[in-house]
């Protein structure tokens, strides 16, 4: 049976992103995938993650800088990008900030992103 995601569930994060959760762990109780909408401010970045998921990133406005082994992807509104479980990556953004859709495979869980500290 459909059912409506009323709101989304805002997920704490450091750095002044926001993560919205539709559906996910966190959300919908969902493991095999997860959608949530996010908006980070300029100059925004995380540490280098090497995660267990595959993340389809949708960027709606500025842009996400992705560094990956082999050199760096600027990905500009209305671009997307994938990347793949067992990648070492780490995402920023440039000087105006993003705003995007993150699609995970499955869902996205802090125990399968292994960030570096």
């Amino acid at each position: 049976m459909p059912r409506v995601i009323e709101a989304p569930t805002r997920i704490p994060v450091p750095g002044g992103k926001t993560i919205d959760e539709y559906v996910g762990r966190v959300t919908t109780g969902t493991t095999s995938v997860s959608v949530a909408h996010m908006v980070a401010p300029a100059g925004w970045e995380e540490p280098a993650q090497t995660p267990e998921f595959d993340e389809i990133t949708v960027v709606l406005r500025g842009t996400v800088v992705v560094e990956h082994e082999g050199g760096q992807l600027e990905v500009h509104a209305g671009q997307a990008v994938i990347t793949h479980a067992g990648e070492r990556i780490r995402y920023s953004t440039s000087g105006e900030g993003a705003e995007y859709v993150a699609v995970c495979l499955p869902a996205f869980g802090p125990d399968l992103v292994n960030r570096e500290d």
